[in-house]
């Protein structure tokens, strides 16, 4: 469901009736006669959907966590907030770019259309920018030819599914964060889709390096093991991009999740 296109389209209908109430309608009307229960509520509503519509196209947009790909950073059922103007003003419903400002940085968190379906929005960490080779063998993740830094950190407790995973903190770019590795899973990439510059991409039973095609991204989730991310369906164009995950804001399991994350 295209949530922005359904509010960009009672913003319009309610808006009509706002002004044909205020311009027309109004006038016409004789004294003391009563406000047509259309016109009534069409126009008090009118105030509000503009002001949601402007919040959620230019400002903060709410997003809700539906799966475990980037645990522990992220949990199923966080409510988050995602930043619409760090990486430039982009119009509403057809998410064109009309004031650049900021670029993706390696290590944000960022919501973007799903680039085999758009409709649907996803959510992973910024891997690699345009121009980058990323290498991921043997569950150890090099951008251009340098390895990332990581050390472990203990084990992780997986509230869902009740056992643990050995934790690692990564550091990319500026952003020290967690990852989870699973020892039992296979190193290479199954099931890879066929996607635009699939070319780029080499691989093997170790898995996989590909280098990022211009205004593109790669995007991998935290949980590194349980993602389905840019080594299985490929790059995320910068037409894609929704805005910058930052602030957790609530979730019914944890009440204490509440907080910015990295």
């Amino acid at each position: 469901m295209n949530f922005a296109l359904i509010l960009f389209l009672l913003l319009i209908v309610t808006g009509a009736l706002w002004l044909a109430d205020h311009l027309v309608a109004r006038k016409q009307r004789p004294t003391g006669a009563p406000t047509p229960w259309w016109v009534e509520y069409g126009a008090s509503f009118f105030p509000v959907i503009l002001v949601v519509f402007f919040l959620r196209s230019f400002v903060v947009e709410p997003f809700k966590i539906p799966s475990g790909s980037m645990i522990p950073t992220l949990l199923v059922g966080d409510f988050i907030l995602v930043n619409k103007f760090t990486y430039g003003i982009r119009l509403p419903v057809i998410n064109k770019k009309v004031i650049p400002m900021n670029e993706p940085q390696r290590g944000d968190v960022m919501v973007f259309r799903y680039p085999a379906d758009p409709s649907v929005d996803y959510i992973k960490r910024v891997v690699g920018l345009p121009g980058d080779r990323v290498e991921y063998f043997d569950k150890k993740l090099k951008i251009n030819g340098v390895d990332v830094p990581r050390q472990p950190d203990g084990d992780y407790l997986n509230p869902d599914r009740l056992y643990y995973t050995p934790r690692y903190l990564e550091k990319l770019g500026q952003v020290d964060h967690a990852i989870l590795l699973e020892p039992q899973a296979p190193a290479f990439v199954p099931q890879a889709l066929d996607f635009p510059h699939r070319n780029e991409c080499t691989y093997t039973g170790s898995g996989v390096a590909c280098t990022v095609p211009p205004g593109n991204y790669f995007m991998m989730g935290d949980n590194r093991d349980a993602s389905s991310d840019s080594r299985v369906w490929g790059f995320v164009p910068e037409a894609n991009i929704v805005g910058k995950a930052f602030f957790i804001w609530f979730n019914f399991k944890d009440l204490k999740r509440l907080g910015s994350f990295h």
